[in-house]
């Protein structure tokens, strides 16, 4: 005999008592399912937590009976397990018109590298082992060789980031005694990484030279004292002065440091190991040319141009890489074996430049065709203007891009993309607000940027149109 109905008036509020037990909950059909897929730990901790959140509403007066049936209850637990499942990291198109984005993971890693992890990340494998002695092996030898190869330096290692290359250079090189840097070049970067603080916290002591916008080889070598043990060069790549300016090279500043018997040492950032400039893109400075300039020591990020994973990669005289890597911090700044795979995969991509701009995405993407863009961008416009009717306009329109990442900052990127208006005059800032938050919440996120009472969508970095217009439907739903 089927069991009665429970009956429900509609629109009707629901008490404390009204709630089910959670062994009654657990119970139901649909949630014991779901307990032998997911397993009962995670399905009773959120059928609690389901619960409790009722309760509260019930004894506000805010709950009706409709969100208390079985096929209510059921549904709201299943949501919020799956919701529990959600990894919390998730995939976005980058429309923002900033290749290298720092808030959306800088570079994309190479095909090859994705592979390199895969392959052995799954399993065991030879991090720290000499597989022809058959002894205990050095992590950094898995890349050093290549880093050499690539920038003509005599040794390198390797830390998790270009900020703890920074510092441990410096904590290694320049604790307890003095470090010279021109005042143009305490330069910060995001998160409030300060080269003061980043002097003080690796125990050295900054030694300020010349002004903001002019400093003179006879600053630093005025500056020298028994104290110094370094003189330092900062690549300032995340803004530039312009007027009345004057900087030291490194060709011209070794020659003060050597004859000091001093090191050099210099901080690229974003660290190009390519000519930029081949490509038509703005140059940067590159490791080599700073090694073959006279440094001793030279810095630079793995997830910017060079197009990596997060690293900071350290180059130069083997004397110094040497008391670099003894020194006890470094061990707390080594990089873990999934970062190290991928980049030993991308620097061996450089050993073949000419196939760069094919198999490195970030070179790819600052170098894709223009017409190409503005291709995709006619082509995805009807589409995009016919989900937003009528409440929004559409039209393809030129953009210009960032490289990102503090690389080139005054520089733009000729692109193309979609300028999106709100019709009603009134209320615009509200209508993009919205449409942005849409097109965030659609399954694979879509990032834009909003200015001049328009919403940009550059799309420089949308290798597969597909992704963006098999999700305009449920836009269209989120807005309706």
């Amino acid at each position: 005999m089927a069991a009665p109905r429970e009956s429900v008036v509609h629109g009707s509020k629901a008490a404390p008592k009204d709630l089910p037990s959670i062994d009654k909950l657990l119970r139901r059909p649909a949630v014991a399912a779901l307990v032998d897929e997911q397993g009962h730990t995670l399905v009773a901790g959120e059928a609690r937590a389901l619960l409790d959140g009722l309760r509260l509403r019930a004894l506000a007066q805010a709950l009706s009976l409709d969100e208390l049936t079985p096929d209510a209850l059921d549904a709201q637990l299943e949501q919020r397990v799956s919701y529990r499942l959600q990894g919390r990291m998730r995939a976005v198109l980058n429309l923002t018109g900033t290749v290298i984005h720092t808030n959306l993971g800088r570079a994309l890693l190479a095909d090859a590298a994705l592979q390199q992890l895969l392959a052995l990340m799954s399993g065991p494998n030879n991090l720290e082992y000499d597989l022809e002695s058959g002894g205990r092996g050095d992590r950094d030898s898995l890349v050093e060789g290549l880093l050499c190869d690539l920038t003509g330096a005599e040794a390198a290692t390797v830390v998790n980031n270009n900020a703890a290359a920074v510092l441990l250079a410096i904590a290694a090189l320049g604790g307890g005694r003095e470090v010279i840097v021109s005042r143009g070049e305490l330069v910060e970067i995001g998160g409030a990484f300060r080269m003061p603080d980043v002097m003080a916290s690796a125990g050295a002591t900054l030694v300020e030279v010349g002004t903001t916008n002019r400093t003179h080889a006879r600053d630093y070598a005025g500056a020298i004292t028994p104290q110094t043990a370094m003189l330092m060069k900062v690549h300032t790549s995340n803004y530039q002065v312009q007027g009345f300016t004057a900087a030291v090279s490194e060709a011209e500043l070794a020659p003060i440091a050597h004859a000091a018997g001093l090191p050099l040492v210099t901080d690229l950032g974003s660290g190009a190991l390519v000519d930029l400039s081949q490509w038509g893109l703005p140059r940067e400075p590159m490791p080599q040319e700073m090694l073959a300039a006279g440094c001793d020591v030279v810095t630079f990020s793995g997830d910017k141009l060079l197009g990596g994973p997060q690293a900071g990669l350290i180059v130069g005289k083997r004397e110094y890489i040497a008391r670099i890597r003894k020194f006890p911090m470094k061990r707390a700044l080594r990089m873990s074996k999934l970062p190290l795979a991928a980049l030993e995969a991308t620097l061996r991509l450089y050993l073949r430049p000419e196939r760069l701009t094919q198999d490195l995405p970030t070179l790819r993407l600052l170098t894709r065709p223009l017409a190409e863009i503005e291709a995709q961008a006619e082509a995805l416009a009807p589409l995009l203007a016919a989900a937003l009717a009528p409440h929004y306009t559409v039209r393809v329109s030129a953009m210009l891009g960032q490289i990102g990442s503090g690389s080139l900052p005054i520089e733009r990127l000729p692109s193309a993309g979609l300028a999106i208006a709100p019709v009603a005059a009134k209320g615009q800032g509200r209508a993009l607000e919205r449409l942005s938050a849409a097109l965030r919440a659609l399954p694979l996120p879509v990032i834009g940027r909003i200015a001049e009472d328009q919403l940009w969508l550059d799309l420089r970095c949308l290798d597969d149109a597909a992704q963006f217009s098999l999700q305009l439907p449920l836009l269209q739903e989120a807005l309706a």
